[in-house]
């Protein structure tokens, strides 16, 4: 058996990957990631970059995409808890608009693998959270992209437990990112490179 288990999801290509945690009195230990043990569940992206952020409760962040340097990415939490979301913006995909969330948390020590071509986001669930992720292309500044957090259309289901909308803390950019509709009918959406 394998040090990962995948699991699928109700989108092609997004998957919630459990890794083997080993632990005793003294705490645990885990791998999570392994090129040749991904590659053995069919995840064969090559990872160029990995960044870290801190977050407090309420904050929301996304959901982002790039319109150029597409990036596949491959989500945790080492400290916490967030509410994680990908979108599919796959032009002629079956599931287009339609969208996955997933409780990650340090505890339950799930990595959430989004593919090429989604928007993502994440809402801190717990009092503060430490997210790390990888990502398959670097991060390019002027093709950052984004899609409304609370578009209708999309009608994510936010766990606000304890969080009310005014407590919502976005970046002023984030609360300025299109509709899925509005979206659909830009250029930027023509041109998206998945």
């Amino acid at each position: 058996m394998g040090k990962f288990k995948k699991n699928e999801t109700s989108i092609e290509g997004v998957f919630v990957i459990e890794p083997t945690v080993f632990g005793d009195e003294r705490g645990y230990f885990m791998e999570t990631y392994s090129e040749a043990e991904f590659a053995e569940i069919g995840i064969t992206n090559k990872f160029v970059q990995d960044n870290q952020s801190k977050s407090r409760k309420g904050v929301l962040r996304g959901l982002h995409f790039q319109k150029e340097n597409s990036q596949a990415k491959l989500v945790r939490v080492i400290k916490g808890a967030v509410y994680d979301v990908a979108v599919d913006l796959r032009p002629g995909s079956s599931t287009y608009g339609k969208y996955e969330g997933v409780l990650l948390t340090e505890e339950n020590k799930k990595m959430f693998m989004i593919p090429r071509g989604f928007a993502h986001g994440f809402l801190v669930v717990s009092d503060e959270a430490e997210f790390v992720y990888k990502c398959d292309d670097i991060y390019n500044h002027e093709a950052e992209g984004g899609l409304r957090w609370d578009d209708p259309d999309v009608n994510i289901i936010w766990p606000m437990d304890g969080i009310s909308k005014d407590e919502l803390l976005t970046s002023e950019k984030d609360g300025k990112w299109p509709s899925l509709k509005e979206l659909k009918e830009t250029d930027l959406f023509k041109n998206l490179k998945v």
